[in-house]
């Protein structure tokens, strides 16, 4: 198959993969409230670890690519970031919180990267930029009212969400220059498997605790297909899905993930929003929307008055 032809089933497959991780976090929230966090970290850091290995595995056989200690420091680096901190405190965050406030908190992570980046190395910002960091940070603030004017365990889960997210972005940030060395596949392998060491001894002692046998089949399964599925092989199905449709016509695909979350809450887990709530979501999604395609479409408006 050409790669004209691949082309309508990758949109199909990307529209899939939006389905599932928008469902994910029901399926989290749902598995959350039966083990708690701790456990569901201990867990996620028992099957990823393997899925990283059989990658490897499948990618170079025996003969694993070394790397030098400047690159290692960088690994361990990302290993701290995105995945003991981030993770943790993602995990915990979405305990306290709730399904569409994840999806909608997360997908502002463009635009603490673009903030992050300012910082670091003074970058100027377009205007389309700036309109679209000060609609989005609004629309956070507006989403977010109620659970700041009065805050109880939701209001600590959306702030830590935000940690989350910034966590997430200085991440990206951060995995930049060794990505483009080595490539994401064993930039995440390796990444993930330095940090299972530290996340299993940390969570160990409450996880050991659950009952896991007495988990029901189902249980397992969202287990099984949340963290190998939907945290592992999803990304790695969409770095191939960026490679085959362009990022430009996948990467709009992600502002489905808050609206589909929060339908899906809805319908399972009985979640409700209301005016006021959607008002501050379709807000937030704008101005991300314009962080990260604004520019493209100046250039675009400006080569076609060329």
């Amino acid at each position: 198959m050409n790669a004209a032809a691949r082309k309508p089933w990758a949109l199909l497959l990307a529209l899939v993969l939006v389905l599932a991780w928008g469902s994910n976090y029901s399926v989290q929230k749902a598995l959350l409230a039966q083990i708690g966090p701790q456990a569901m970290i201990f867990i996620r850091y028992v099957l990823t670890p393997a899925c990283a290995l059989a990658v490897l595995l499948w990618r170079y056989g025996l003969a694993w690519p070394r790397l030098g200690r400047g690159d290692w420091a960088a690994l361990a680096g990302l290993a701290l970031v995105g995945h003991v901190a981030h993770v943790s405190v993602m995990t915990h965050a979405m305990h306290l919180s709730t399904p569409f406030s994840s999806a909608l908190i997360s997908a502002c992570g463009p635009v603490f990267t673009l903030l992050i980046v300012r910082l670091l190395w003074n970058q100027r910002l377009l205007r389309v930029q700036l309109v679209g960091v000060v609609l989005a940070m609004a629309g956070v603030l507006v989403f977010l009212s109620d659970k700041l004017a009065d805050p109880r365990a939701q209001g600590l889960g959306d702030l830590l969400l935000l940690l989350a997210t910034v966590l997430f972005a200085s991440h990206t940030v951060a995995a930049k220059a060794v990505i483009e060395r080595h490539g994401v596949l064993l930039v995440m392998a390796y990444s993930t498997l330095l940090a299972s060491v530290p996340l299993l001894a940390m969570n160990a002692p409450v996880a050991l605790q659950v009952a896991w046998s007495g988990l029901p089949p189902a249980a397992w399964l969202a287990l099984v297909w949340s963290v190998a599925f939907a945290s592992f092989a999803g990304w790695l199905i969409w770095g191939w899905l960026n490679a085959e449709l362009g990022v430009p016509r996948s990467a709009p695909l992600l502002y489905l993930l808050p609206p589909v979350a929060g339908l899906i809450s809805w319908a399972t887990l009985g979640e409700a929003f209301g005016s006021l709530k959607l008002l501050g979501a379709g807000m937030a999604v704008a101005g991300v929307a314009a962080v990260q395609f604004g520019p493209a479409a100046l250039q675009r408006r400006a080569r076609q008055s060329t």
